[in-house]
């Protein structure tokens, strides 16, 4: 609908202005990295991807270990995401877009039965063309396929029969695909076998210093570096290391890949070793420039690449906060270096320090209906309230499921004879048995 139609009913609406240059060189980006699955990709514009996966799906545990991969890896990433395999690109394309579930598999010589019920707008036609079909009866695929093609060639043109003929397999669909993406490596070979720390970090700093130098002359940054080793019984040792952020600095790679040394067995000596950068991103200027002696910018990416890289990167996050009523759901886990979030933490009303998850089961005693307990009982010992404060309504979020449409928590803030403070609530509202079992749950701890 027009801007100002969609502002009038939804005030507040957020606007952002169309790029779509910025989409189409995004969706490259995105078609990319799906080289990950297969050696073919492709971008299908405006928001698709085709993946040759021929003889590669093994690779990943299957087409269904593939699609799930693939779409729970982009989910990550802040996409959503539908995914189908079938025999024909046009089929896939219209399975994943107007199929039934987020993942779909199409059998071997089945896609024309799968496709017939879709609607004809999944032949990726326009919009003129769509409507047009529509006018005259034809909203099915399979009512499409059964239709005289001359009159429909002499009204619509070829292009029409052509896509149907594309999905169906009759007709070839080429997929242009996009050039895999220079591989940045650097080799160096030994006259004498190698076996002792100290030599291995002195070449791992030449090969650094020569990647980097391929970096610099590219305007990129290393996102993630893989160093094999190549032993003299013919077999290959390897290190992974990533970085938060695109990272050019040889002496700073060199130093990570340096503390991943001890877990390499150098056997019997190494011959060769070489340095992939498998992982690149454009390196910005202000990026390269953020450490200098007259910007007041803290840059922590190297404290995060490295505890990164000793700890694992599930281990290190930073919180954010979360727009939601239920305290469970007010905090989730990012990426360290994540923008800082427009969000801010709610400091009406106190939050205890440390929440339970989930909510530990206690035994209450309290008048009905909004008086706190008077005494609880938490893993066996009791405690007798001497002040509280609440109660603090929460009610359920019912956009997530039924079981929340009645949901109701009253929290109370308490102190017992000694001191100690706890955050309790109990289920339901004392009137509507609907709303909770009048069950006490210890929430967190101040």
């Amino acid at each position: 609908m027009p801007l100002a139609q969609a502002q009038a009913r939804l005030p507040g609406l957020a606007v952002a202005e169309a790029d779509p240059a910025a989409d189409a060189t995004a969706l490259a980006r995105l078609a990319g990295w799906c080289l990950r699955y297969a050696p073919l990709t492709a971008p299908d514009p405006p928001d698709g991807v085709w993946i040759d996966a021929t003889g590669a799906t093994h690779l990943a545990g299957g087409e269904a270990g593939l699609l799930a991969d693939l779409v729970d890896r982009l989910r990550e990433a802040g996409f959503a995401a539908r995914a189908a395999i079938a025999d024909t690109p046009g089929a896939a394309s219209a399975m994943a877009r107007f199929g039934q579930s987020e993942t779909t598999i199409v059998p071997a010589g089945s896609h024309a039965a799968a496709l017939a019920p879709l609607p004809i707008r999944a032949l990726r036609l326009p919009e003129e063309t769509v409507d047009a079909l529509n006018r005259l009866g034809l909203t099915r695929i399979h009512q499409l396929a059964a239709a005289p093609r001359a009159p429909l060639t002499r009204r619509f043109g070829a292009t029409l029969l052509r896509r149907l003929d594309q999905t169906l397999g009759h007709v070839f669909e080429p997929i242009v695909p996009i050039p895999p993406p220079e591989l940045i490596s650097r080799r160096l070979t030994f006259v004498e076998p190698l076996s002792t720390v100290e030599a291995f970090t002195a070449v791992i700093g030449k090969l650094a210093r020569a990647v980097c130098r391929r970096l610099d002359q590219g305007g990129l940054g290393a996102r993630r570096l893989d160093l094999l080793f190549e032993r003299v019984d013919g077999s290959i040792q390897a290190l992974r290391v990533g970085t938060a952020r695109p990272v050019r600095d040889p002496a700073h790679l060199a130093k990570l890949l340096d503390e991943r040394l001890e877990t390499v067995d150098p056997g019997l000596g190494v011959d060769a070793m070489r340095l992939n950068v498998p992982l690149t991103e454009a390196l910005t200027a202000d990026q390269a420039t953020m450490l200098r002696e007259d910007s007041d910018a803290v840059d922590l990416s190297a404290l995060v690449d490295r505890l990164t890289n000793r700890l694992g990167a599930s281990r290190v996050y930073r919180v954010a906060p979360v727009e939601s009523d239920v305290p469970e759901r007010t905090v989730q886990r990012i990426p360290p270096l994540a923008p800082p979030s427009h969000r801010a933490w709610p400091t009406e009303l106190p939050r205890p320090v440390r929440l339970f998850s989930p909510p530990q089961p206690v035994r209450a005693l309290a008048p009905l209906p909004d008086d706190p307990p008077v005494a609880f009982t938490w893993r066996r010992q009791r405690f007798r309230v001497r002040r509280a404060d609440g109660p603090e309504r929460v009610h359920g979020e019912w956009w997530r499921r039924d079981a929340e449409l009645y949901a109701v928590r009253d929290y109370f803030r308490v102190e017992d004879e000694d001191g100690r403070r706890f955050w309790l609530f109990r289920r339901g509202n004392g009137v509507d048995p609907k709303t909770g079992a009048l069950d006490w749950f210890l929430h967190g701890i101040f």
